[in-house]
């Protein structure tokens, strides 16, 4: 089973957003959108044509390295904590969108593997970052990292960000961890976007990479100046178009913001673009609104089983210097978060 992603609504130009350093985040725990973590590692952390790191069995590694060494630094050196809430099953909704994903990510993958037999390894390498997904066994293989580095994992009945959003709205993390805005949209008090060391994101479209910082988005605040309700945010994305439906073809986010401002709904828009709305809007902005969540999870901050982590990143090729890296990092977390009390880091 191949696990696949959408890509959220596409609401960058109006939303405000405060950037911010590091040293910002320090000591705040963090729920994080894993997928999205998984796969910007599996993006960017690959041999000069392209290919994903491997181990001796042909296990790949791309994700464990960007996990081991990413996490790590940031908890060592910032004191963020981190929760990683794993997507379950997709809801039927996105089922749509996830066929257009599969489909992207095949013909990419055709096209990485041309441009690579001819040759090209500029072209491959920007074909190849879009070319993977993740299977389960490189996500069993992250939940028992991350569970060896006692870093506790939620597993979500469908969509990972509704689950984070809920855990931030009960106060158990200060924010969503993730590059999209969905977490928003369900009601996430605060999102963190670019946490990050490296400071770059690939853009396949374009052959190169940007250099990002972190940045902090308060639900709130971006409420107060778009002057938006929630709800009234959903139905801007819902004409944009969301993972679980497609927009109105030409209405962006700065009409659509204007068109929502104006009619206040989409059940008060004209008819001509009214009549254009995905049939199951309804549906679709209760989805948001009322996501389906667990509250059947533990978080619990656990200290690093350092042996466990040292056999188990043998057994995926990592060196013997870098699971010293990764431990001496470990080592440095102090007092260890099972040591406080969860609102000590809120």
């Amino acid at each position: 089973m191949y696990c696949l992603r959408g890509m959220g609504a596409a609401l960058s130009p109006i939303i405000p957003r405060k950037v911010v350093t590091l040293r910002y985040l320090r000591g705040r725990v963090i729920a994080m959108d894993a997928y999205g973590e998984l796969y910007q590692f599996l993006a960017l952390i690959r041999l000069p044509g392209g290919e994903p790191l491997r181990d001796r069995k042909g296990r790949i590694t791309s994700h464990l390295v960007g996990l081991a060494f990413r996490v790590t630094k940031l908890m060592a050196d910032f004191g963020i904590r981190f929760i990683f809430v794993f997507d379950g099953p997709p809801h039927p909704l996105k089922l749509k969108e996830l066929d257009k994903r599969r489909k992207a990510r095949e013909k990419a993958y055709r096209e990485w593997r041309e441009a690579l037999a001819r040759g090209d390894y500029e072209k491959a390498f920007s074909k190849a970052v879009v070319a993977l997904s993740l299977n389960r066994d490189m996500v069993n293989d992250a939940k028992r990292l991350l569970g060896l580095m006692g870093i506790p994992c939620v597993q979500a009945p469908h969509d990972a960000e509704a689950q984070a959003a809920h855990i931030a709205l009960r106060g158990e993390a200060w924010a969503v961890g993730s590059k999209d805005y969905d977490s928003l949209l369900y009601g996430a008090p605060r999102l963190v976007r670019y946490v990050t060391i490296t400071g770059s994101e690939y853009l396949p479209s374009k052959g190169m990479a940007r250099p990002l910082k972190p940045e902090i988005i308060e639900l709130s605040g971006v409420l107060q100046q778009l002057k938006l309700t929630r709800k009234q945010l959903i139905d801007v994305a819902i004409l944009v178009g969301t993972d679980y439906n497609e927009g109105v073809k030409g209405i962006g986010p700065i009409t659509a913001l204007r068109l929502i401002k104006i009619y206040g709904c989409l059940e008060r828009l004209p008819r001509h673009i009214r009549e254009k709305l995905p049939g199951n809007y309804e549906e679709v902005r209760e989805i948001f609104l009322n996501p389906p969540i667990t509250r059947e999870y533990e978080l619990k901050f656990e200290k690093p089983d350092t042996s466990g982590i040292a056999e188990f990143l043998e057994e995926r090729g990592f060196s013997k210097a870098r699971i010293k890296t990764i431990l001496d990092r470990l080592s440095r977390i102090t007092p260890y978060p099972s040591e406080r009390k969860l609102e000590d880091w809120i």
